[in-house]
C-alpha cells in the first residue's frame, strides 16, 4: 500500500489536542525559519556522519490530518492549550485554522471526563466505525501522499486483554458485535493497519499491543509501535536509574508525583484512566534495575507514582521525585528532582521522529512491531509477547541507531 514515489508525508493524529497542535505549529514555524525543532533526533542526529535528515521526509514535505471528538480547528485548540506564545501562533494562524478534525470514534465509558464530546462518528457497530475511518484514510491517500498514524488520544480506562483480543478473527467478530472490551484506540489501530498505514500509540492505553493487531500487522506487512510517549518524569528515570545502577548504588525507594493541568491531567484525574498511566510508569524501574541480579541493592524497592490534576499549571507539568538511595555500609542518602517541564514541548519532537521513522520502516518493507522505537516510549512494545523490554535510554539509542543504519544501507 506504500507509494515510495510519493514525496509528501501526511501525519494523521487521532486526537487534536495540545501535543498534536504543538507539533503542527512547530513544523510550520520551522519551515518559516521562526523556530528550531529542538528535541528531534531525526533533525539533529546522524549515522556515521550522514545527517538523518537525508534519510527521512523533509519538514517541507510534511502535511497533517486529524480526528477529534470536539470540532475545533488546530488554531483554536493551540490557543486554548496555551503551550505556544501568541506571537508564534499568529505567525501560522492561517495554516492552523485550515486544519479541522474529522469526527472521532468515542465511547464515554473509556474517558469519562470527556463525556460531553459532540463531534463523534455514528454507526450500528464498531466495524462500521472502522469502515468510516478507512474511508477517511483513503480520502487522505487520494491526495497522493504517504501516510502514517500517530495516536495522540487521551488515556483510556485501564483494560487487561480478553478473549476478543486473542486473534484477528475474534477481534473482527468483536467489532461486528460491539464487544465492550474493544476501545476506540483499538478501532483506529485496526483501520490504520487494514489500510496499510503505519500506526504508533502515544498513550498508555491497551491499543495496538494486542495479539490480534500484531497478527494483523504482520499479515499486512504494516509497521506498528507503542506505547506511551516517554516525555517528563519517566525520561528522567531512564537517565538516572542506569547511572545509579552503573555505580552499584542501592535504591530503597522512588516516590514520583506529578501535577498537570491540561486535558490529559483532567482525564487522568479519574482512577480508571490513571491506572493505565500508573502501570506504564511503574514497569520501568524493575526492567532497568533487574533486582533478581542484585537483590542486595534493588530487591526491596518501594516505588510509588502519583498524578494530580491542578488546572492552574496548564501544560506546564511538574514532576517531583524523591529517591532514597544507599551506599557504602548501607548509609542512606537522598536525591531530589523537580522537573518543571512542558509536556507538549517534549512530546512534539517524539511524534515527529516516530512519524518519520515509521514511514522509513514502511518504505523499507518492515512490517509488524518496530521494537527499535522503544527509545520513545514508556512501555515499549516487544516483538514477542513476554519478551524482556529494554528501558535504559542509552541502550535504546544504540538499538535505534543500529536499526536506522541497517535501513540506510538498504
Amino acid at each position: 500500500m506504500t507509494d515510495n514515489s510519493a514525496r509528501k508525508l501526511r501525519i494523521l493524529t487521532p486526537g487534536l489536542g495540545a501535543v498534536s497542535t504543538t507539533l503542527m505549529a512547530g513544523v510550520m514555524l520551522a519551515r518559516k525559519g521562526l523556530g528550531k525543532p529542538v528535541g528531534s533526533l531525526t533533525e539533529y542526529g546522524d549515522i556515521d556522519g550522514v545527517p538523518l535528515t537525508d534519510l527521512v521526509t523533509s519538514l517541507d514535505d510534511i502535511e497533517f490530518g486529524a480526528w477529534d471528538i470536539f470540532d475545533e480547528s488546530a488554531y483554536e485548540v493551540a490557543a486554548r492549550s496555551g503551550v505556544l506564545s501568541p506571537a508564534h501562533l499568529a505567525a501560522v494562524e492561517d495554516e492552523l485554522r485550515a486544519i479541522r478534525p474529522l469526527p472521532g470514534v468515542f465511547d464515554p465509558v473509556w474517558v469519562q471526563a470527556l463525556a460531553h464530546a459532540d463531534h463523534i462518528k455514528q454507526g450500528d457497530n464498531l466495524m462500521e466505525l472502522a469502515d468510516q475511518l478507512t474511508a477517511d484514510i483513503e480520502a487522505f491517500r487520494a491526495a497522493g501522499e504517504r501516510l502514517v498514524m500517530i495516536s495522540c488520544m487521551s488515556t483510556e480506562a485501564y483494560l487487561e486483554p480478553t478473549d476478543v483480543h486473542a486473534d484477528l478473527a475474534s477481534f473482527e467478530r468483536g467489532l461486528k458485535n460491539n464487544d465492550p472490551a474493544i476501545s476506540p484506540s483499538q478501532v483506529y489501530a485496526y483501520a490504520a493497519i487494514r489500510a496499510g498505514v503505519p500506526y504508533a500509540n502515544g498513550a498508555p492505553s491497551l491499543s495496538v499491543d494486542i495479539p490480534a493487531l500484531v497478527e494483523m500487522a504482520e499479515l499486512h506487512g504494516v509497521p506498528i509501535a507503542g506505547k506511551d510517549f516517554k516525555t517528563g518524569q519517566t525520561l528522567i528515570k531512564t537517565i538516572l536509574a542506569p547511572g545509579l545502577k552503573s555505580r552499584r548504588l542501592g535504591i530503597r525507594g522512588w516516590f514520583s508525583t506529578n501535577i498537570l493541568g491540561n486535558r490529559d491531567g483532567e482525564v487522568l484525574d479519574h482512577p480508571d484512566n490513571f491506572r493505565s498511566k500508573e502501570v506504564s510508569k511503574l514497569g520501568v524501574l524493575d526492567s532497568l534495575l533487574q533486582p533478581e541480579d542484585n537483590p542486595d541493592l534493588y530487591g526491596d524497592i518501594t516505588h510509588e507514582v502519583r498524578i494530580n490534576y491542578y488546572p492552574p499549571r496548564g501544560d506546564d507539568k511538574e514532576g517531583w521525585d524523591n529517591i532514597d538511595i544507599f551506599g557504602w555500609l548501607n548509609y542512606p542518602m537522598q536525591i531530589k528532582v523537580d522537573f518543571l517541564c512542558r509536556d507538549s514541548i517534549l512530546a512534539a519532537p517524539i511524534v515527529l521522529d516516530l512519524a518519520r521513522l515509521m514511514d522509513l520502516a514502511n518504505r523499507n518493507g518492515r512490517g509488524g512491531v518496530q521494537d527499535f522505537l522503544g527509545y520513545y516510549f514508556k512501555s515499549p512494545q516487544p516483538t514477542y509477547a513476554g519478551e524482556r523490554v529494554e528501558h535504559n535510554l542509552f541502550t535504546q539509542e544504540e538499538i535505534l541507531m543500529d536499526a536506522i543504519r541497517k535501513m540506510a544501507a538498504g
